[in-house]
């Protein structure tokens, strides 16, 4: 003989027959859920409690919203209520996956457009708290100095037969502007 009992008012007693299961399903209390409440759709002694979750402003859903209890506990798992971050602006840039609001934790990566260069990291995180962590990247314009030696070190780099030769020019390059680089310092002191 099996009685079952979950948290039943005192009035309400489990009622077991003669070697035949009788059960009296009293529900505990609804799961909790972070940054939501539920609501009662259905209340019965005897019967199915239904409840229905939702979300504080500023989250959103995950899950069922509607759960009830029915022989051993709440069916299907309580949901959830995720965090949502609204779509970070990029100027000069572009996100990896577009979209006009984000859940916690999804991960975007920003890419910056040509002729800018990234400044912060490239990948951000929608967190528990609604903001983007770490900060959102700033895509500022490569001067176009940096833009000039670039196209001639991939224009060096067109003519080397391998690997190895490309690397052996392009540190003998960097050598050469540390150079330069000395040399004007040099002249500035001399002048002063």
């Amino acid at each position: 003989m099996v009685c079952v009992e979950q948290n039943c008012p005192d009035s309400v007693p489990p009622l077991c027959d003669l070697g035949k299961v009788t059960v009296l399903l009293c529900c505990s209390p609804p799961p909790e859920v972070k940054h939501g409440h539920f609501v009662y759709i259905q209340r019965e002694i005897w019967g199915t409690d239904v409840v229905e979750y939702e979300c504080q402003e500023g989250y959103t859903l995950v899950g069922e919203a509607r759960i009830s209890c029915r022989f051993v506990g709440w069916s299907p798992p309580a949901p959830q209520c995720k965090a949502l971050c609204q779509k970070p602006e990029i100027s000069n840039g572009k996100l990896s996956v577009e979209k006009d609001q984000y859940v916690s934790p999804e991960t975007v990566t920003v890419r910056c457009d040509p002729g800018y260069r990234m400044v912060g990291s490239q990948d951000i995180l929608c967190s528990e708290n609604k903001f983007w962590s770490p900060d959102v990247p700033k895509c500022e314009k490569v001067s176009a100095e940096v833009c000039e030696a670039v196209f001639k070190g991939q224009k060096l780099l067109k003519c080397l037969p391998n690997a190895m030769e490309a690397k052996v020019a392009l540190e003998l390059h960097k050598l050469s502007l540390e150079i330069e680089k000395l040399e004007q310092e040099k002249r500035k002191l001399e002048i002063a």
